[in-house]
């Protein structure tokens, strides 16, 4: 995976912080990381932190990081190998699901060529990612293009207190996926 290109999207929710452990082990496998964060995301954990450990600038939101000579957007999108979104919120699988691009992560992944693979790695709550709206959308990004690889939730417990599908899949899960797909 040396050299590779890995772009991450982190959308809110508290697995949020999760993401650090698969930045850490990606840079140690030498590979460049850049990320994106949802205005939800950064509720949960700061830029700065994932700036620090990516020692690359973070992204925000549409026109923040934008410099005179490129579109952030697709200058993004062109950069990637692949694209991770984890944790992936049900608003934003629901977005992307129906072409709804109104933030720079949603954007990105509407600006990515269909040969750079998206791993989509969910977590919510049990009723929310069993809500049949959820399992719609996500069986219309399948069906869509073979460039959206779901890594499905664990079964556990949630930050709310209940025990049920829905947390973050296990980081040497997602990892064994960007392997195989980079």
């Amino acid at each position: 995976m040396k050299n590779k290109k890995v772009l991450i999207g982190i959308t809110g929710g508290i697995a949020a912080y999760k993401i650090c452990d698969l930045i850490n082990i990606l840079r140690k496998e030498g590979v460049n990381v850049k990320v994106i964060m949802t205005e939800s995301a950064e509720k949960f954990i700061t830029p700065l932190t994932i700036q620090t450990l990516t020692s690359n600038p973070v992204y925000t939101g549409l026109f923040i990081n934008m410099s005179e000579a490129e579109v952030e957007h697709i200058a993004l999108a062109e950069w990637a190998d692949l694209m991770v979104v984890a944790p992936a919120s049900a608003n934003t699988i629901g977005k992307v699901a129906n072409g709804i691009a109104d933030n720079l992560l949603t954007t990105v992944i509407m600006a990515i060529s269909e040969k750079t693979p998206i791993i989509i790695a969910p977590a919510m709550n049990t009723n929310m990612w069993n809500n049949k709206i959820v399992k719609e959308n996500i069986r219309k990004l399948k069906n869509i293009s073979k460039k959206y690889i779901f890594v499905n939730p664990k079964i556990g417990r949630l930050a709310c207190g209940d025990y049920g599908e829905g947390p973050l899949a296990e980081m040497k899960d997602i990892l064994t996926t960007i392997k195989k797909y980079v």
